[in-house]
C-alpha cells in the first residue's frame, strides 16, 4: 500500500492490517533502508510504517506487510509529530519507532520474536520496553566517509553514566536520564537537548498517549527504567544517526578523523554480545 501523506492514510479507515506488533520506521536519508525493513521483519513485526519520501525502490523481504507513506520527515520533531498522529489509530497495538539505519536489539531475539516479547511485557504488567539508543560507527571514515559501514560497525563499549531525572526539584520515581556515546565524546558538537540516550521505542498505544519533544511519553509509568517489584527487559536501538550527523555537519565533519578510540567494540550484531556488555537485560525473561 501506497499513500502520499500521513494525512491521506490516516483517511483511509477502511486499510487493514495484521494483527501484531507494528514498526514505525521513518525514513531521513537512503542509509541503509533496506537493511533496516529486513532486521525488523526478521524479528517478527507484523507490519511496517515506512514513512518519508524515497527517491529510489528498496529491497523488501518477500511475504512482508508493507505500507509507504510519502510524508516528509526533515527531522526528529516532524518524526515525533507524525508518530502521535499515529498512536490514537493503533490503540491497543504494540509500536516500535525508529528511524533508517536503526535497529532494534532486544535480549535473545535470535530465537524469540517480538510477539514473544510484547506477550510478555503484558504478562509483567507493562506496556513499554526502555532502552537505549547504541551509537554504531564505521571503523574506517576512509572508507565509509558519512560514518556507516553495516560490515565495520563499532560502539563504545563503556563510558555510559546516568542520572535521577527531577521535574520541578522533585526526583522523578525510577527515572532516569542516561547518558555515553558519540554523543558524549563529541559534546561540543550536539545541543544539550539531544545528548540524552534513553529512549522508550516500543510501547502499547493507549488512545491520548503522546510522545514530548524529548522523547519521553506524557504517561510518567511509561518513563520509568523498570516496576517496582523487580528488574524489566530492557532493549537497545543500535544507530548509525549520530554518526552520519557528526560526518555531515559543517562544524564537526573535518574535526574527525576517526571516531575508534580505546572504548570501541566491534559490533557483532547479536543480542548476546549487549547481553554480556550489561547494556539490555533480560529483567526475569529467562
Amino acid at each position: 500500500m501506497n499513500f502520499a501523506s500521513i494525512d491521506q492514510y490516516l483517511s483511509e479507515t477502511h486499510s487493514r492490517i495484521p494483527p501484531g506488533a507494528v514498526a514505525v520506521l521513518f525514513v531521513e536519508d537512503l542509509a541503509e533502508v533496506s537493511a533496516t525493513v529486513a532486521h525488523h521483519v526478521r524479528i517478527g513485526f507484523s507490519h511496517i510504517l515506512l514513512i518519508g519520501r524515497l527517491s529510489v525502490d528498496i529491497r523488501v523481504p518477500e511475504g512482508a506487510s508493507i505500507t509507504r507513506i510519502g510524508e516528509p520527515v526533515r527531522s526528529r520533531g516532524d518524526a515525533v509529530a507524525i508518530l502521535n498522529t499515529l498512536i490514537d489509530r493503533f490503540n491497543g497495538r504494540w509500536l516500535y519507532w525508529g528511524f533508517n539505519s536503526e535497529f532494534l536489539f532486544y535480549p535473545y531475539m535470535e530465537s524469540r520474536t517480538i510477539t514473544d516479547l510484547t506477550t510478555f511485557m503484558v504478562e509483567e504488567r507493562r506496556d513499554h520496553v526502555f532502552g537505549y539508543v547504541l551509537d554504531l560507527y564505521a571503523s574506517d571514515l576512509e572508507e565509509a566517509g558519512d560514518g556507516v559501514s553495516h560490515k565495520t560497525a563499532h560502539f563504545d563499549g563503556s563510558g555510559y553514566y546516568g542520572f535521577q531525572r527531577y521535574a520541578e526539584g522533585h526526583a522523578l520515581d525510577r527515572q532516569f536520564d542516561i547518558f555515553g556515546g558519540l554523543t558524549w565524546r563529541y559534546e561540543e558538537f550536539v545541543p544539550w537537548d539531544r545528548r540524552r540516550i534513553d529512549r522508550i521505542p516500543l510501547f502499547r498505544a493507549v488512545e491520548g498517549l503522546r510522545m514530548n519533544d524529548d522523547l519521553t511519553l506524557n504517561v510518567p509509568e511509561m518513563n520509568t527504567l523498570s516496576c517496582p517489584w523487580h528488574h524489566n527487559v530492557t532493549a537497545a536501538v543500535a544507530s548509525f544517526r549520530v554518526a552520519k550527523s557528526l560526518k555531515r555537519n559543517p562544524g564537526s565533519m573535518f574535526e574527525i578523523e576517526s571516531f575508534v578510540w580505546r572504548g570501541s567494540t566491534r559490533f557483532e550484531w547479536t543480542s548476546e554480545q549487549l547481553l554480556e556488555l550489561g547494556i539490555i537485560e533480560p529483567g526475569q525473561w529467562f
